[in-house]
């Protein structure tokens, strides 16, 4: 345990997990060449990014079972490969209908990374560093959207779509290579537990984690936090800066860089005071969603096209919604015997895809309709006020559910260990008192 094989494991599946990324969000970067490319409406273009989407969420608890039974190294494995044939597959399509099935196999590759390394840190490191990892592992693997961002969007202005994705896919193989040669399961003799015998097992177990209120709160605290950005950065960020605020594409495949440098810096911060007050870590997530919903309502209501400041504080607001995601597994490990976590990963990070495709896909239509309703083009800065709205609606209904498996959380930690969490402001007047004395 936190041994320099250890860190070498990490280092070797951070990078599997930075491709993953890198996979994931190229489509978002190709969103204008693709709209030439394939003559396609919104609606339809979306789909590239939902079934995508679709096929990484609806992965995500079969993959938690597997991890749990055969271990994250093959799984890895699996999905770097399966990335490295979807983009091939895109490469050279020339129909829509092509690149979304190569899109389902990126998808399908994408679900086996993050949750295999999630769960190799909790096998290869102990104490409080684990938090602290799983936080820098999302830092790190949000690189990737600056591989989309710059050299692949450059390399698809300069060379084109084919040469572009052929690229994409190098870089997989790449990181196949390293898992294949570096990564194993645990240290030797490390004791997890017993592993499910067999199938019905396995399914038993998995419905056990999913009953956890722990489990559920982490799965809601993916759900509110994770969507905004998702959307921005991998489906109809781009078409935004490009056709409704007029920025050229470089200048926008750019500024989503700033995502990936707010992650970067709040990443590592939320770590250290996740592992400092694991009692108020839903405190954390709701700040984060308060947050987004301010920025997200100035800029939907401001009078013309948003000036580029608030674009940028925007994007550095829904940034930290990638690492502040990333509590939701914490939840997760604290909530859950370390044979059941990939089971009881698989499902929190269920969460955030499923409200990103449900969005994606609304804001679409949304975008359609409007086009429809005004004769105008679709990617309008009107038309994008009312198909960004529609967050309220996804991520309201998120908090709800985050509330309620708050309370069943707290109250199955003062019936289990004795602990009282009580509302914020009290404790807060309370060390404010301490600290007077």
């Amino acid at each position: 345990m936190n041994s320099a094989r250890s860190w070498l494991i990490f280092a070797v599946g951070v990078f599997g997990y930075l491709v993953a990324v890198m996979q994931r969000t190229t489509i978002g970067v190709a969103g204008v060449a693709a709209t030439d490319r394939f003559h396609s409406t919104a609606s339809l273009l979306s789909t590239l990014a939902v079934l995508q989407l679709i096929v990484y969420a609806g992965m995500q608890i079969p993959i938690g079972v597997l991890i749990d039974r055969v271990g994250p190294r093959a799984l890895m494995l699996t999905g770097t490969a399966l990335m490295a044939a979807g983009q091939v597959t895109v490469a050279f399509s020339g129909l829509i209908g092509i690149a979304v099935a190569g899109r389902v196999l990126v998808g399908a590759g994408d679900a086996m990374i993050f949750t295999s390394l999630i769960r190799l840190v909790n096998s290869w490191f102990t104490g409080r560093m684990v938090p602290q990892l799983s936080q820098w592992v999302g830092n790190i693997g949000q690189l990737g959207q600056v591989l989309s961002a710059v050299p692949f969007a450059l390399l698809l202005h300069e060379s084109g779509w084919t040469a572009a994705f052929v690229s994409a896919a190098g870089v997989a193989l790449v990181a196949f290579v390293g898992i294949l040669l570096t990564v194993r399961n645990r240290p030797a003799g490390a004791e997890e537990g017993q592993r499910p015998p067999n199938w019905r097992q396995s399914l038993r177990q998995l419905g056990i984690a999913i009953a956890r209120p722990g489990t559920q709160l982490g799965f809601w605290s993916h759900f509110v936090t994770q969507s905004s950005g998702t959307v921005f950065a991998l489906m109809w960020g781009l078409p935004f800066m490009v056709y409704a605020l007029g920025y050229t594409p470089d200048e926008a495949s750019w500024m989503l860089t700033v995502i990936v440098g707010a992650a970067l810096v709040v990443g590592p911060l939320l770590g250290i005071l996740t592992a400092r007050f694991p009692l108020r870590r839903s405190n954390i997530v709701i700040t984060i969603v308060i947050a987004m919903a301010v920025v997200w309502t100035a800029l939907l209501l401001w009078p013309g096209s948003p000036p580029v400041w608030l674009v940028v504080v925007l994007l550095a607001v829904i940034g930290a919604g990638g690492p502040g995601s990333l509590i939701g597994f914490d939840f997760a490990r604290t909530s859950n015997p370390m044979h059941a976590l990939g089971s009881a990963n698989g499902f929190v990070n269920v969460g955030g895809f499923a409200a990103s495709f449900v969005m994606i896909y609304l804001m679409g239509v949304l975008l359609d309709w409007w086009a429809r309703l005004t004769g105008s083009g679709a990617y309008t800065v009107d038309g994008f006020r009312i198909a960004f709205a529609i967050q309220y609606v996804v991520v309201g209904v998120g908090m709800a559910f985050l509330v309620n498996a708050r309370r069943r959380t707290r109250r199955r930690l003062l019936d289990d260990e004795g602990i009282e969490v009580g509302p914020l402001w009290v404790a807060l007047v309370a060390r404010w008192n301490r600290n007077r004395r």
